[in-house]
């Protein structure tokens, strides 16, 4: 590989970063519009292994602002990422495939009670699928792969110490 070529990588390796970065910070801040925007054209997300719906980037944005109403916080930790490269009609670097692992822990909204813990906490994998772009690299699919939960434990409910 060529210095130029090696380059070119490391650059899209960070603009492939910055993308599922800002997916997680438009989640955790309800930013719909942003999150939109992060789709190509005919992108599509799925998140049916964690009780949600599959859909193209509006449906599913619509979804996620009102399921995630339920929750005053949300904070999507990704981490792990290992990003490949992929070949599109015959030119190097023209997708990219991101297997990623998450937690995601969150806090019921309404609770009047003195912690700031979260009630639910999920984890799994997420699987994201990218496209270059006239406007840079966009999501062309999210899978995410819930692996485990964390209910909430019942108000008066006895802890283990």
């Amino acid at each position: 590989m060529t210095q130029r070529v090696e380059l070119a990588t490391v650059l899209d390796r960070f603009a492939v970063d910055e993308i599922v970065t800002a997916y997680a910070v438009a989640v955790d801040d309800g930013d719909w519009e942003a999150y939109r925007g992060l789709f190509a054209p005919k992108g599509r997300a799925d998140y049916r292994s964690a009780g949600g719906i599959e859909g193209d980037a509006d449906d599913v944005a619509e979804w996620l602002s009102q399921s995630l109403e339920l929750f005053a916080m949300r904070q999507h930790l990704i981490v792990n990422r290992r990003v490949r490269f992929g070949v599109l009609d015959q030119d190097t670097g023209d997708t990219a495939e991101v297997r990623a692992d998450y937690i995601n822990p969150m806090r019921f909204a309404g609770q009047d009670v003195d912690t700031t813990a979260p009630d639910l906490v999920c984890g799994g994998r997420y699987a994201f699928g990218l496209l270059r772009t006239g406007d840079g690299w966009r999501l062309r699919q999210v899978v995410v792969q819930e692996k485990w939960r964390r209910m909430p434990q019942p108000r008066n409910a006895p802890t283990n110490t």
